[in-house]
């Protein structure tokens, strides 16, 4: 593997760009849904066999291991290109936990194998009675000999039916005095008998999300992450690695890019008033990508990302959704209107756009409990 962070900046984009324009798929460029592993395996596999599958990753463990300059430079390169984003929790969620909390067995089994496409993952977090206030979650597993026995329910499972393996957290220990206490996380395999995965459709029409139900579900022992009992530790560092990821520049980048596109057809490029709000727009992006950068330098360093990285989380979804609303907007009559319409000679999905931005702010904890963990923690400011 080339130590990429000793190339110059200007050679590094070149290699990356190159790759980007020859190998991915055309038809899979700037797609507004998020795609499915059926259609993205081959892509992967391209990158597996390059080494690039996980950029962010150390290289002990077949990853590129990216400085923040560099990362950010291929994540440019990829909201240039349009590239979709895979089912990657594999990479992006449960591998840094392993790295951390697993045991030498389970990353030594589950890394390869999820670096190379063989496991795909899915996070068992979410209840019905249990979202932003996660704690309260009641997916218990009981502990029979070598064996935990797990029933219950999860929902807004993200591709679950595209997944091969789970990591939940369940509640094993139900007379913890407080609800933080008595859980913990177990990996299992989707195929295990007992677990049913049923899609949901959304408003845009597109199932990524599932209701997924465990009965009587048994999965061995040794699938604990971390300490039995234990499990809200890793939950809070799992969800900050996912606010990292979701935090990332690449949505607001590409609903930027279409509203280029759309801007520039229907001649609202030389409009005053559009252009103070797009420009505003354009630079919380540049910003939010200088923010990213510092996270991703800091979880490359090995140092534990604190709550401050709600701040990310929070720009990325909320300037998300204020282009989401200016591009329907700029779409005029034409912007309210399903599916994909032609609009001054461009065409586009407006309205999925924008309802694909919708749920930005609740899903991963509401944009009002990111602010309070700022505030509690950051800032420390009353509760």
């Amino acid at each position: 593997m080339p130590d990429y962070n000793a190339m110059g900046d200007d050679a590094f984009r070149h290699e990356v760009r190159t790759f980007f324009e020859a190998e991915y798929p055309q038809e899979l460029r700037y797609i507004l849904r998020r795609a499915r592993w059926a259609e993205m395996k081959d892509w992967w596999r391209k990158l597996y066999e390059k080494g690039w599958a996980a950029p962010n990753w150390p290289c002990e463990w077949g990853g590129m291991g990216l400085d923040a300059v560099k990362m950010l430079i291929f994540m440019a390169e990829i909201e240039r290109h349009g590239i979709a984003r895979a089912p990657d929790q594999g990479i992006t969620h449960i591998g840094p936990i392993l790295m951390k909390f697993g045991t030498d067995a389970q990353k030594q089994h589950y890394l390869p194998r999820s670096l190379a496409g063989e496991y795909v993952w899915c996070q068992g977090y979410s209840e019905p009675n249990a979202g932003s206030d996660l704690a309260s979650l009641q997916t218990s597993a009981a502990i029979d000999g070598d064996r935990f026995v797990i029933n219950g329910q999860k929902i807004w499972t993200s591709l679950a039916d595209d997944a091969t393996h789970i990591y939940v957290l369940v509640r094993t220990d139900k007379q913890a005095k407080r609800k933080q206490e008595g859980i913990s996380l177990v990996l299992a395999e989707t195929k295990t008998p007992g677990i049913t995965i049923r899609p949901i459709r959304n408003i845009a029409g597109h199932e990524e999300f599932c209701h997924v139900f465990f009965d009587n579900v048994h999965v061995p022992r040794e699938n604990l992450v971390g300490k039995l009992n234990d499990g809200w530790t890793v939950a809070k560092a799992l969800l900050s690695f996912e606010r990292l990821s979701i935090g990332s520049p690449r949505r607001p980048s590409y609903a930027l890019r279409r509203l280029e596109m759309l801007a520039r057809a229907t001649g609202l490029l030389s409009d005053a008033a559009f252009m103070d709000r797009y420009l505003a727009l354009k630079l919380d992006i540049e910003d939010l990508g200088s923010l990213y950068g510092r996270f991703v330098e800091q979880v490359k360093r090995g140092e534990p990302l604190w709550q401050d990285v709600s701040m990310l989380k929070i720009w990325s979804m909320e300037t998300w959704q204020r282009l989401t609303e200016l591009l329907v907007e700029t779409g005029g009559e034409e912007g309210v209107i399903t599916g994909v319409r032609n609009i001054a000679g461009a065409e586009a999905d407006i309205l999925d756009s924008f309802y694909y931005a919708r749920p930005g702010t609740i899903l991963g904890g509401t944009s009002e409990i990111q602010r309070n963990i700022l505030s509690r923690y950051v800032l420390e400011l009353p509760t």
